[in-house]
C-alpha cells in the first residue's frame, strides 16, 4: 500500500475519533479500523510529513534528592523521621492534618503541626520548631521522610538547607524505611482517633494536644526501657542512660 493511501487513512482518523491521538495510538487505530500491517515508526514518519504530530512532553530534569540509607545512630537529635497523618471531624465533614517530627533514638515527638492544611511551609515551620525545642539549630540533623509533595517542596528543601538539616527520602513503596513515625501514627490512630467522632475541629485539636503530652510524658515505651520518651531523653542528656548504637 502506498504512503499516500495511508495518509488518507490518517486524515480520516484525525477527522474522526483520532483528533487527540499521538502516533502510537494512530498506529493501533490503523490496525484496528483499516486492518493494516504497519509499525509505529512508519506512522511517525508519515505523521511528521503531514505535520500532525502532537507536541512532545518535555522531560523534567531529575532532582538530586538524597535516598535514605542505612545509618548507625548513637544518640538523640541525629535522625528524625517525619510524616503526615489524616484525621476526620465527623461533625463538620472535614479532614485535618497532623504532621509529626519524631526522634528515632528516644522516640519523642519533638514537634508537631495540627491544621486544616499542611503544605511545605507548615512542615518547615514544624521542623524549625523542633530544632528550637531541642536547641540543635547548629547541629547536623538528618530528617527522613517519604516522597510526599510537602517534603519535596522548594520551600521545604531550601529552608532545611538554610538550617543545616539534611533531608533524605525513603524509596517509593517502602514505608518500613520510615517505620518509627509510621508506628507512632498507628498509635495516634488507635489511641486518639479510633472510635471517636469529633464534633468540631476545636475538639479534635484539643484531643491531639492532650495525646501528644500524654505520649511524650506518661506513655511507657518499650524502646525507652519502658519509660516515657521525655524521661528517657532527659536521662540521655544527664548521661545516666548508657549509650547504645542503633542500626536504622
Amino acid at each position: 500500500m502506498s504512503d499516500d493511501q495511508v495518509k488518507e487513512f490518517l486524515a480520516d482518523l484525525i477527522d474522526g475519533d483520532g483528533l487527540h491521538y499521538g502516533y502510537v495510538k494512530l498506529t493501533h487505530a490503523l490496525r484496528r479500523q483499516f486492518r493494516l500491517v504497519i509499525n509505529k515508526k512508519k506512522v511517525y514518519r508519515l505523521c511528521r510529513e503531514m505535520r500532525i504530530l502532537k507536541p512532545q512532553r518535555k522531560a523534567r530534569p531529575k532532582g538530586t534528592h538524597c535516598v535514605a540509607r542505612n545509618r548507625v545512630i548513637t544518640g538523640s537529635n541525629q535522625l528524625w523521621e517525619t510524616d503526615i497523618k489524616y484525621g476526620y471531624v465527623a461533625g463538620q465533614g472535614q479532614i485535618f492534618y497532623v504532621a509529626s517530627v519524631l526522634d528515632v533514638y528516644d522516640r519523642g515527638v519533638v514537634a508537631y503541626h495540627v491544621g486544616l492544611e499542611c503544605g511545605g511551609k507548615s512542615v518547615l515551620q514544624t521542623v524549625r520548631k523542633a530544632l528550637r525545642a531541642r536547641d540543635c539549630l547548629s547541629q547536623g540533623v538528618v530528617l527522613r521522610s517519604d516522597n510526599g509533595p510537602q517534603f519535596k517542596a522548594k520551600t521545604m528543601r531550601r529552608g532545611c538547607n538554610a538550617m543545616g538539616v539534611e533531608q533524605e527520602y525513603i524509596p517509593c513503596k517502602t514505608p518500613n524505611a520510615n517505620a518509627h513515625i509510621e508506628s507512632f501514627h498507628a498509635i495516634l490512630e488507635a489511641e486518639c482517633f479510633a472510635g471517636v467522632d469529633f464534633s468540631t475541629y476545636v475538639e479534635a485539636l484539643t484531643a491531639v494536644h492532650e495525646f501528644m503530652r500524654f505520649y511524650n510524658n506518661r506513655r511507657l515505651h518499650s524502646a525507652c526501657g519502658y519509660r516515657p520518651p521525655a524521661e528517657y531523653y532527659q536521662a540521655y542528656l544527664e548521661g545516666t542512660e548508657p549509650p547504645k548504637a542503633m542500626n536504622i
